[in-house]
């Protein structure tokens, strides 16, 4: 029996997609019948694989009632293309034996192929917070050590000062970095925290003087270096591309991970947009880079040449000023500046 639309979670959302998603999903040239699904494999790629526009996926699923959740896709799938009422629609059979219920899978999710290659998300997330200048300034701090020079080894012991909320034990050790600058308004979006260690509380927190042990460090602790709690980020390996809802003005990469010169495929930037202009994670975005200014000679005048369009890039953490996002695809070299706008 032929199968019908979409199934409820995915139906849900191909309805919110309907009031801002307008663009005809269009299939690349010469795209495989069937593919097996193999270990590796993400579904930005596969969905590359078979549209121009890979944000569109969900527009290209069918439904399969033998689906739990279509977003999800396991090595050994098979992943078949066939066309409805003039439109391609992309099924999955499984490749093995799965016993589904209505509210469980069998198999653990963490087999499904992710949107994109998680662990180096999931490691700068670990390593980099974007904080506002209040919150950094009135968390807590190294004030002194039981080495004068606080040059610590697991083991050693240092003294904090400031608020420890009750309850937590584990602390990163954290060191402000740039200050991230809004380049048309020159507003402060927010400043960089890199963790250099951690560290766990071993007196009680309601002392003014708090003791820990440092547990792990990969540079020289200091003072004044900041002793943030702890916090569990997970990449939902099954949140999916789309394009923002709302429309995104004046949005620049202002700075990329490592301080490279030219940014590629995979690299981490910063954007001077967040969450109070409408970004949320899983967001795609078109990066375009400034047109050059030539001199017509026919003209006798100078002349503005208009964007052209060099990359895409999702957003994977959102803050309240700014976020960070990982480039998927670029035709050329990117660079600090190029803009980033509604794809």
């Amino acid at each position: 029996m032929k199968t019908r639309s979409l199934s409820v979670c995915l139906l849900l959302l191909s309805l919110l997609f309907s009031g801002w998603l307008h663009a005809a999903v269009e299939l690349n040239d010469n795209v495989p019948e069937t593919y097996i699904v193999k270990k590796g494999d993400t579904l930005w790629g596969i969905s590359g694989m078979y549209l121009k526009q890979p944000w569109l996926w969900p527009e290209l699923w069918d439904v399969n009632p033998q689906i739990d959740n279509p977003h999800l896709i396991f090595p050994g799938d098979e992943l078949y293309l066939t066309w409805v009422d003039g439109r391609p629609r992309l099924g999955v059979r499984r490749g093995r034996d799965v016993k589904l219920t209505p509210t469980m899978r069998v198999s653990p999710l963490d087999l499904a192929i992710p949107i994109i290659p998680l662990d180096e998300i999931g490691a700068f997330l670990k390593r980099h917070r974007i904080m506002e200048a209040q919150d950094l300034n009135e968390s807590a701090y190294i004030v002194a050590g039981d080495r004068d020079n606080l040059l610590s080894a697991p083991g050693d012991r240092v003294f904090g000062r400031g608020y420890f909320p009750d309850g937590e034990r584990a602390y990163g050790i954290f060191r402000p970095g740039e200050a991230y600058v809004d380049p048309l308004t020159e507003e402060v979006l927010g400043y960089q925290a890199q963790e250099i260690g951690n560290a766990k509380l071993l007196s009680a927190n309601d002392q003014e003087i708090t003791e820990l042990e440092v547990t792990r460090i990969t540079e020289e602790v200091r003072h004044s270096d900041r002793l943030l709690p702890i916090v569990e980020r997970i990449i939902d390996a099954t949140f999916h591309p789309r394009a923002p809802e709302a429309t995104i003005e004046d949005g620049f990469m202002i700075a990329v991970d490592g301080g490279v010169s030219q940014i590629g495929t995979m690299d981490i930037v910063v954007l001077n947009r967040g969450k109070r202009d409408g970004l949320e994670i899983g967001q795609i975005l078109a990066v375009y880079q400034s047109g050059e200014l030539v001199f017509d000679k026919v003209a006798q005048e100078n002349v503005q040449l208009p964007d052209t369009k060099a990359g895409l890039a999702m957003v994977f953490e959102a803050f309240e000023k700014a976020s960070y996002a990982i480039v998927l695809k670029s035709s050329r070299p990117l660079k600090i500046m190029d803009k980033v706008k509604n794809p």
